[in-house]
């Protein structure tokens, strides 16, 4: 019985990664094994490809989310993050060629403050 299982899951994987040629080929020999009409086969058919392309598109949103998260792990800048340094090292640029004006900050008193006494 787990054997069967494991079988059935391995197949179920086969075929989640299967091109059309291929799956059309296993359509074709499942529709023969089990003695469907042209109907049933082309409905299995439709079908094997949809969970194919279900199957495809959820490893590939996986793997992206692990690939980023890997690249943030090993400290690896993204597209986006290059992107935006890009764009402030224009803004600076930019800001060089015109007249910077000196900004000075108030100049706090030093020395120890002094409380008035009543």
């Amino acid at each position: 019985m787990f054997e069967d299982l494991k079988k059935s899951i391995d197949k179920g994987l086969d075929y989640a990664f299967m091109n059309a040629e291929k799956l059309a080929q296993a359509a074709k020999d499942m529709a023969k094994e089990n003695k469907l009409t042209k109907e049933e086969a082309k409905k299995l058919y439709d079908h094997l490809v949809a969970k194919s392309d279900e199957a495809r598109k959820s490893v590939e949103a996986e793997l992206q989310v692990l690939v980023k998260a890997t690249m943030k792990k090993m400290n690896i800048p993204s597209q986006e993050d290059i992107k935006k340094l890009e764009d402030r090292i224009k803004n600076l640029e930019a800001g060089k060629k015109a007249p910077a004006k000196a900004k000075t900050a108030p100049v706090a008193a030093k020395g120890p403050k002094v409380k008035a006494k009543k």
